[in-house]
């Protein structure tokens, strides 16, 4: 018998490090994503298999099953040390997690490059979730931590507004009425940023004033809402000043794009992965000029 999961990668439009602290964010589902499949064999093993978007085996582990846990075959590394505490934890979630077979060939599929950032890790954490039956979000807060917004994203097929309210995940789905996505795009920064580094360096950092969250949010709403580029150009800036006052941090247009004539706006961890740009053919060529070859249309990157 086998079985297959998929779950969509994300981009984080609005709220990115203050969605840790309960502000409204934008996040939307990708094209790409991550695919798992389960084939039960009569082996006491786990062969664990992981291939990138060209189909390069990238990952593979043999993981023994023995005595209701799980070791690693051969020398430890730390991927193989994560992906048995992700098992081990979805096991404690739930006990019959495993016991339904002798052992499995496990397959793993990126659809995107793993230096993307759109989701590497939380596509695998949700896909495990859905395999062993158990909340994708309390596996992540027990493996990687964060807000949760991936996990919402990689289970919607929309946009979301995500929010955290006294430590749970609010998932509002809804359409993005746009009329200017063809003058949106985003560029890769040929540069991958370590999403569980950035939280944890946010997380020393004093706490944002109730204040600028309340702002964050309405930023957010008046996004989603909006029916034009220049007013959609605006509030991106204005959501990139609010984060550079969090994060006492130049904006990313001020740090390598002081020059560019339109908006820019970071997603996710600042410093790497995508960007936002507006613009057209112009302003794709502003950034191959600058050496950025990965420039993606807003929607052959956005599920629809």
């Amino acid at each position: 018998m086998t079985e297959e999961f998929y779950s969509n990668g994300k981009l984080l439009l609005t709220g990115e490090y203050a969605v840790l602290n309960g502000a409204k964010a934008l996040s939307i589902p990708t094209k790409y994503g991550q695919s798992l499949i389960v084939e039960k064999t009569n082996k006491p093993n786990i062969n664990w298999r992981s291939f990138d978007e060209k189909q390069n085996l990238w990952f593979e582990a043999i993981l023994i099953i023995e005595n209701n846990s799980l070791l690693f075959e051969g020398q430890e590394n730390p991927i193989s040390k994560k992906l048995i505490e992700i098992l081990e934890t979805a096991k404690k979630l739930n006990p019959n997690f495993l016991l339904d077979a002798i052992g499995y060939n496990i397959t793993t599929h990126l659809d995107f490059p793993r230096d993307w950032g759109l989701g590497t890790s939380s596509t695998l954490i949700n896909n495990i979730a859905n395999w062993a039956n158990v909340d994708a979000y309390q596996l992540l807060q027990l493996s990687f931590g964060g807000s949760g917004y991936d996990i919402a994203s990689a289970k919607n097929d929309s946009p979301i507004i995500y929010q955290l309210k006294n430590n749970t995940s609010i998932v509002e789905t809804l359409e993005l009425n746009w009329n200017f996505t063809d003058q949106l795009f985003f560029v890769y920064l040929n540069k991958k940023q370590n999403s569980h580094s950035a939280i944890n360096s946010y997380q020393k950092k004093e706490k944002p004033s109730e204040e600028i969250i309340k702002k964050i949010s309405s930023i957010t709403s008046k996004l989603i809402d909006c029916d034009s580029l220049s007013e959609f150009e605006s509030l991106i800036k204005k959501h990139e000043s609010c984060i550079s006052e969090i994060l006492q941090q130049k904006t990313i247009k001020e740090l390598l794009f002081n020059d560019f004539t339109r908006a820019i706006k970071s997603l996710g961890a600042w410093g790497g992965d995508f960007i936002l740009a507006t613009g057209n053919d112009l302003e794709m060529n502003y950034f191959r000029n600058k050496g950025y070859s990965t420039i993606i249309p807003f929607n052959e990157m956005i599920f629809s």
